[in-house]
């Protein structure tokens, strides 16, 4: 085995990545609660593509077909009622991590230099997520389906010469049809997820090369010689990053510290997983709508149409702007907006741990504004929820703003030369 082993090794050195980016990889040791969603979120990745395979195996995209077929796999299939539940409860489960990921970076600075471009990544794999959870909402060809394309897909129009044209491109048809299922499809199970498993590849790699960030936003590799010999780890690190830093003991291999602290977070997860999927897979018309249940009628409205909650922040400042091409523009600049953070924080100081406490109450108060733009956007509208949702989207690019002038003469707290625990 050793033998084979060294021969593979000589021609593909699978020991020599898994041990630079896996096994042997310098972990800060202060790592706690909020660096477990990164490692969720690639296990839910897994689950929606793996999952993803077996439903296509039973799926028809075809608007006569499409809704039959998942009610064939409810009913029919052998545990396919399982692997529908898995998938559509990932589909959320993606979310929240993902949300409490971007969080985190949010709390401890992780986008400032030098992890613009990770940052960047990931903002990118979250805008290609959004893209894939609208293409796979539409493939039920429920109520809810239908109608959420045709209100999503419209807002194109509103772009100024092109949009009717572009969102007959998009459609594949004058009207939302079998065409626009049959496409959607294509782009949800070929062309998305290889976008996506690229971009976490180009994330972990930028990630990597960078390292990790840690609660106290310090540095863990210094520049080589710059170290005692007794401040140098201990433990044993890929010679990739011992031959171009010092790394301080600081650190930990990532396995089977980080890995270990992981799962058990894994194991708690799984728990709310399994119990949402087995005895609440609807979560209340949150997750999956009533709505949806129904077979898609272009003759019948909805009575209420909005998006799956994930959208929905961006949707109630869709609608707290009355003019058309405006709201669309407000809405991707909301999402833009997020991209520039590294930019727009002129801070010096990485953990808001050791920033001003404005800077605390700002970042709080763009959480809760988040999240009310999202109750917002999730219900039916009524005239105080349209001013409720103008104001929450002026105090959601207020974030930024307030955050660019304070941070270029910020008064921090001492940063710490190590990381403490």
């Amino acid at each position: 085995m050793n033998a084979f082993m060294s021969w593979i090794e000589q021609r593909i050195p699978v020991m020599r990545v898994a041990n630079m980016h896996a096994i042997q990889y310098p972990a800060p040791k202060n790592m706690n609660f909020w660096y477990i969603f990164g490692f969720l979120a690639t296990i839910v990745l897994v689950n929606q593509i793996l999952t993803g395979i077996w439903l296509t195996m039973s799926y028809e995209p075809s608007a006569e077909r499409a809704f039959a077929s998942v009610e064939y796999i409810m009913r029919e299939v052998n545990y396919g009622w399982l692997i529908r539940y898995m998938h559509s409860t990932g589909a959320s489960a993606f979310f929240i991590v993902v949300y409490l990921h971007m969080f985190r970076g949010m709390m401890y600075g992780s986008y400032q230099k030098p992890r613009e471009l990770l940052w960047v990544f990931g903002m990118l794999i979250y805008l290609a997520l959004m893209a894939e959870a609208f293409m796979g909402y539409v493939l039920p060809w429920g109520q809810m389906s239908y109608w959420g394309a045709q209100v999503i897909v419209s807002l194109f129009s509103a772009i100024p010469v092109i949009g009717p044209d572009l969102v007959e491109w998009i459609q594949g048809d004058y009207v939302i049809s079998g065409a626009t299922l049959n496409r959607f499809f294509a782009l949800h199970v070929i062309a998305l997820p290889l976008v996506i498993v690229i971009l976490v590849f180009l994330h972990i790699i930028a990630l990597h090369e960078v390292g990790s960030n840690n609660p106290d936003g310090v540095n863990v590799k210094h520049k080589k010689g710059s170290l005692a010999e007794e401040d140098k780890t201990v433990y044993k690190i890929h010679e990739y990053y011992t031959d171009k830093y010092d790394i301080i003991d600081d650190v930990v291999p990532f396995f089977p510290h980080i890995v270990l602290k992981d799962l058990v977070a894994f194991s708690v997860f799984l728990f709310g997983f399994c119990y949402i999927m087995f005895f609440m897979p609807e979560m209340g018309g949150y997750f999956l709508e009533h709505p949806n249940f129904e077979v898609a009628n272009p003759y019948k409205t909805p009575a209420h149409i909005f998006p799956v909650w994930y959208f929905t922040p961006y949707y109630a400042i869709l609608k707290a702007v009355p003019d058309k091409l405006f709201g669309v523009l407000t809405m991707f600049s909301a999402i833009a907006v997020l991209f520039a953070l590294p930019w727009i924080d002129r801070g010096k100081v990485r953990s808001w741990r050791y920033r001003c406490g404005l800077h605390k109450v700002n970042l709080l108060v763009f959480t809760a504004v988040f999240v009310f733009l999202g109750y917002l956007g999730g219900t039916p509208q009524e005239n105080w929820k349209i001013i409720a949702s103008q104001i929450a989207t002026i105090m959601y690019f207020g974030f930024f703003v307030l955050l660019w002038i304070y941070s270029g003469k910020e008064k921090t707290k001492p940063v710490p030369a190590r990381i403490t625990l």
